[in-house]
C-alpha cells in the first residue's frame, strides 16, 4: 500500500508541479498475493482534476520472474491536493481526456467523487 501511495503521489506531483498530500484512499482489494521474489509493477495516472483536488488511479501488477506471467493484483483510487509554499491548497490545471479510455476514467472519477463526498458528510454527521 505504501508503494501505491508513492506511485500516486508521483503522478499527482508531476501534474501539479508542486508538493502534494494524500487526502484519501479508496478501499483496496487484493485479487492475488504478491510473493517474495516477484516483481511489483505499478501504473499511475491522474484520472480527473477538480478545483483543488485530483483523483489518481493506480493499477498494481505482479510479475513472476521465472515464468514472465503478469497478473493484475489490485486497483486503487487516491485523492490528492497540491500545496503552495505556505501550505495552502492551490487551484489545479484540469485534465482534458483525449482517448475513449481517458474519457471513461474521467467520468468514473466524477461518480467516485460523489460517493466520497457523501461518505465524508455521513462521517461528519456522526462525529
Amino acid at each position: 500500500m505504501q508503494l501505491v501511495d508513492l506511485a500516486a503521489s508521483i503522478a499527482a506531483a508531476r501534474h501539479a508541479r508542486s508538493a502534494v498530500v494524500t487526502v484519501s484512499v479508496d478501499n483496496m482489494v487484493f485479487l492475488h498475493p504478491i510473493r517474495i521474489g516477484q516483481l511489483v509493477l505499478l501504473k499511475s495516472s491522474v484520472n480527473r482534476v477538480f478545483r483543488t483536488s485530483m483523483e489518481v488511479g493506480v493499477k498494481v501488477f505482479v510479475e513472476d520472474v521465472a515464468t514472465g506471467e503478469v497478473k493484475h493484483v489490485s486497483s486503487a483510487y487516491l485523492t490528492f491536493v497540491a500545496l503552495d509554499q505556505e501550505h495552502r491548497k492551490i487551484e489545479l490545471t484540469p485534465v482534458i481526456p483525449e482517448t475513449l479510455e481517458e474519457q471513461r476514467r474521467w467520468e468514473a472519477a466524477g461518480h467516485r467523487r460523489e460517493i466520497r463526498l457523501q461518505l465524508k458528510q455521513r462521517a461528519m454527521e456522526r462525529a
